[in-house]
C-alpha cells in the first residue's frame, strides 16, 4: 500500500517533496512465503513497522505533509490484487505501472504473469523493497519510478494500472482518480483491490465524476492461518 497527499495534480506550484524511510531505522526484516493461486512468493517486509514511527526522518515527513510509511506492510488488498492477477491471462510483454506499490507482491505476480512493469511509489525506501523482492523471485528486468500522484510525468501512458488498498483516507480519493485518468491508456484497464474501507464510496462518486467506468467484484484475502477479509476488486476503464 503506497501513500500520497490530497494536493491537485493541475497544481504547477506543488512541488514534490519525496520521502525516504531511512533503512538504518530497518533494523530487522521478515521474509515471508506467499501463495498466490498455487504459486509460491517470497516477499520480505520491516519486522516492526510500528517501532519506525518514532524514526525522527519519518516524524519530519508527517509534519511536512502528513506522509506515513503504509508501505512496510502487506496488506490483504495485495493479496487479493495478486490473486486476481493470476486468475487471468495477460498478453506477453504488457505494460503495467504498480502505484504505491510498497513491497511490490501484485506487480511481482504480474511479473510472473509475463508483464513488464513499473514499479512506483512515494517513498524510495518502498522502492528499494519492491526492487529486492522482485529479484528475490527471480526477476531482473523492471523499472522503478518514485511517484507523487500529484504530479505524474506528463508522458506516462500505460495500458496496465495496478493498485491495492490505495483508499485509506478520504484525502486519498480525488489524486488516487485523477492520476489513473491521466495514465491510463485510452483503451486501458486499471485493477484497484480495495479492503472496502470508509472512504470507499468516495472512491466510486470520484471514478464517475472524472470519467471513468468501473465494475465491482468481491474478493476475499488473508494470512495463512488468520482472518480472511473481504474486499473489492474494481476494474477501471475509461467511459466509452
Amino acid at each position: 500500500m503506497g501513500t500520497q497527499s490530497a494536493m491537485s495534480i493541475n497544481n504547477p506550484t506543488s512541488i514534490p517533496q519525496f520521502p525516504e524511510t531511512p533503512l538504518d531505522a530497518v533494523r530487522e526484516r521478515i521474509q515471508e512465503i506467499v501463495i498466490v493461486e498455487g504459486r509460491s512468493f517470497k516477499i520480505a517486509r520491516p519486522a516492526d513497522s510500528d517501532r519506525l514511527l518514532d524514526d525522527p526522518a519519518v516524524r519530519a515527513a508527517f509534519a511536512v505533509d502528513e506522509y506515513m510509511p503504509y508501505w512496510t506492510d502487506l496488506w490483504p488488498a495485495a493479496r487479493m490484487l495478486a490473486k486476481a492477477l493470476m486468475r487471468e491471462t495477460w498478453p506477453p510483454g504488457l505494460e503495467a505501472l504498480e502505484i504505491g506499490c510498497g513491497l511490490g507482491l501484485p506487480g511481482i505476480v504480474a511479473l510472473a504473469q509475463g508483464m513488464h512493469i513499473t514499479f512506483s511509489d512515494y517513498d524510495a525506501t518502498a522502492l528499494k523493497f519492491a526492487a529486492d523482492n522482485a529479484r528475490a523471485n527471480g526477476f531482473n528486468d523492471f523499472k522503478l519510478l518514485q511517484l507523487d500522484w500529484r504530479r505524474p510525468p506528463a508522458d506516462l501512458r500505460v495500458p496496465v494500472v495496478l493498485g491495492s488498498d490505495l483508499v485509506y483516507e478520504a484525502r486519498n480519493v480525488e489524486p488516487l482518480v485523477k492520476l489513473v485518468r491521466h495514465v491510463l491508456a485510452p483503451e486501458g484497464v486499471c485493477l484497484l483491490a480495495d479492503q472496502d474501507r470508509i472512504p470507499t464510496h468516495l472512491l466510486r462518486d470520484s471514478l464517475t465524476e472524472n470519467g471513468l467506468a468501473f465494475t465491482v467484484k468481491v474478493m476475499h484475502a488473508g494470512e495463512p492461518g488468520g482472518r480472511r477479509l473481504r474486499g473489492t476488486l474494481y476494474r477501471i476503464t475509461h467511459q466509452p
